[in-house]
């Protein structure tokens, strides 16, 4: 992901209150040892518990349950916390030598930050891994930089597409139809033109046409063959002009009343999902869970279209196996089964979160897939072809920090505390502090 903002639903829903992160943080602690593979590795019959720290749902509680009838030795517990904090404490664990999980998840805005560390993992090419599971946009950022250590296993990815209420589109006198709709929001200042029309036509002017600046602002940029930082590892925020041209485009539709102005993944948020507070929302595989978990009080149906501008992706983690767990080759195991073809497959069918395995794109059973969440729109086939047509960028280590910076930016504006050119001068000075 070239930026990243806060995510909430199953795969970044930020934990409510601190008692929460502190019951999760002392589990994780609790659970961990300094010395590696232990004796219990060496027997397979032995009864252990294999700890994974994730941060939010990744919908894995069958397979769990699964995984524990094949295996009646192992017991599998699961910690989480908020994203942020689980970061900053498996970066804090690898350099104490001890208080990792057996399994911990890597976002993939903050993945190229443990680059440096990928010694500290277990090398999954040494555990019958091959890179070709997944295409190398996926696999690069969890290597070590001479491609000798595969220390992270890809989960889902965020292919990207537009979500839309057909039935707000109707009232305004805008298309409908899938296809229709593509064509006519082919690219984002298209989809911008489309919004005027929308808020002119609509019947309630109280809709606006998309949730949040900091969501279209890191969808366009997504799609551009460079985000925040080039392939060298230098941020490029201020030389990079799709930075400031993605920024501009979405400050000029706030400015023009398109934007709900509601920050995503709060409760708020929620509330606009079923107060139907906004027309589209651009949206990666993982988000369905939101229209799942928030369906509109007024009975309106929500639909599924290609993405304007084409491919991108936003989103997706991976899991790894600090060297310093307790369980290790057993711990390597469990991570290379749930982010095996199978599983991957049915966490797409039941959660909605699209694999990273590049073979499934071609299978009918992912490829001919049908969500009846969204008009049973064949979004197996729509978020095939995103993930076909992204164009991977250069990630960095303070990605995820640099995008919230600049969404925090475009919330200013929404909020009417700043103009745009005055936020962008703070994001600036906000990217500058991160990286310096």
């Amino acid at each position: 992901m070239p930026v990243s903002l806060p995510r909430t639903g199953p795969r970044g829903r930020l934990l409510a209150t601190s008692a929460l992160l502190v019951l999760a943080l002392t589990a994780v602690t609790s659970c961990s040892s300094s010395g590696g593979s232990s004796s219990a590795d060496e027997d397979p019959n032995a009864k252990i518990t294999l700890t994974v720290n994730l941060f939010s749902d990744f919908g894995y509680a069958d397979l769990y349950k699964e995984y524990e009838q094949a295996h009646p030795n192992i017991t599998i517990k699961e910690n989480r916390a908020d994203m942020g904090a689980h970061h900053q404490n498996l970066h804090a664990h690898l350099l104490a030598g001890s208080g990792t999980a057996d399994i911990e998840a890597i976002e993939i805005g903050q993945v190229a930050g443990f680059q440096p560390e990928a010694g500290k993992f277990v090398n999954f090419l040494d555990n019958g891994v091959s890179k070709d599971q997944w295409v190398p946009s996926k696999t690069a950022p969890a290597s070590s930089p001479d491609g000798k250590v595969l220390f992270g296993l890809g989960t889902d990815m965020g292919g990207m597409a537009l979500c839309y209420r057909s039935d707000l589109f109707k009232a305004a006198g805008l298309p409908t139809d899938r296809e229709q709709v593509a064509a006519l929001m082919k690219d984002w200042p298209s989809y911008l033109a489309a919004g005027k029309q929308f808020l002119s036509a609509g019947p309630n002017k109280d809709v606006r046409w998309f949730d949040s600046g900091g969501n279209l602002f890191t969808s366009i940029l997504a799609q551009a063959p460079q985000g925040v930082y080039d392939a060298d590892g230098k941020v490029v925020v201020t030389s990079n002009p799709a930075v400031k041209q993605s920024f501009d485009l979405v400050a000029g539709a706030i400015k023009d009343g398109e934007s709900a102005g509601i920050q995503a993944f709060t409760p708020a948020w929620d509330t606009g999902f079923q107060k139907s507070q906004f027309a589209t929302v651009a949206c990666p595989a993982w988000m369905s869970y939101e229209f799942k978990a928030n369906p509109p009080a007024d009975g309106g149906k929500w639909d599924i279209a290609r993405i304007p501008g084409g491919g991108g992706n936003w989103g997706g983690s991976y899991l790894s196996v600090p060297k310093s767990g307790k369980h290790t080759k057993a711990a390597a195991e469990l991570a290379k089964w749930l982010t095996a073809p199978a599983q991957e497959a049915r966490l797409f069918k039941e959660k909605g979160y699209f694999p990273s395995d590049q073979e499934l794109w071609t299978q009918p059973d992912i490829a001919e897939h049908t969500d009846p969440l969204f008009n049973d729109a064949p979004t197996g086939k729509i978020f095939s072809q995103s993930a076909r047509d992204l164009s991977p960028q250069p990630l960095g280590a303070h990605g995820a920090e640099i995008g919230t910076a600049i969404g925090n930016a475009l919330t200013s504006i929404e909020q009417g505390k700043a103009d745009p050119d005055g936020a962008w001068k703070q994001a600036l000075k906000d990217v500058d502090n991160i990286v310096n």
